[in-house]
């Protein structure tokens, strides 16, 4: 039986599943919610589709990347990619303490930035799992969210960093 991974197959008892990795006596097949050993001695799968055969060449950091970023952005719904204004592109932050005889802090105005919208985009998560929460009630929600709102106005400092207007913090 040609079957590689991604095919997907109607067990007897199972019922439908897709195969996920081939090793040499067996196959591992994911049968809704769970993953299941079939030995490639066992004739009674129905093939329902073909998997496609992997390519020669290996899989490349850059498909890795471009696979997580799929995924992280449709589990937080990020809809497009937050830009940095351009006048800070290579920019420094220093922090310089009052006390002279104390060191100052450097950091890279990219890797500022990225934290300031990594915490935006989960206080939009937060907002989303407090809009969606079965258990509280419509007053609960409402006062969890002024406090969101009022962190959104304690970040508007923060939007001279950013290229586009529609990025930026609002405390309303």
């Amino acid at each position: 039986m040609n079957i590689s991974i991604g095919t997907r197959v109607n067990h007897p008892t199972f019922g439908e599943g897709i195969v996920t990795h081939d090793n040499m006596s067996t196959w591992r097949v994911f049968f809704r919610g769970e993953d299941k050993e079939i030995s490639k001695s066992f004739e009674n799968f129905e093939v329902l589709e073909y998997g496609q055969e992997a390519p020669d060449d290996k899989l490349e950091m850059s498909d890795v990347e471009k696979a997580l970023k799929k995924v992280l952005t449709e589990m937080t719904n990020i809809t497009h990619v937050v830009e940095l204004g351009s006048k800070w592109d290579g920019g420094m932050m220093t922090l310089q303490p009052a006390n002279k005889d104390l060191k100052s802090k450097e950091i890279p105005v990219e890797i500022f930035f990225h934290k300031i919208v990594m915490m935006r985009d989960r206080l939009r998560v937060l907002e989303q799992n407090i809009n969606s929460h079965k258990v509280l009630s419509d007053e609960e929600k409402v006062h969890l969210q002024q406090y969101i709102t009022r962190c959104y106005g304690s970040m508007t400092s923060f939007n001279v960093l950013f290229a586009d207007k529609e990025d930026y913090f609002s405390g309303s």
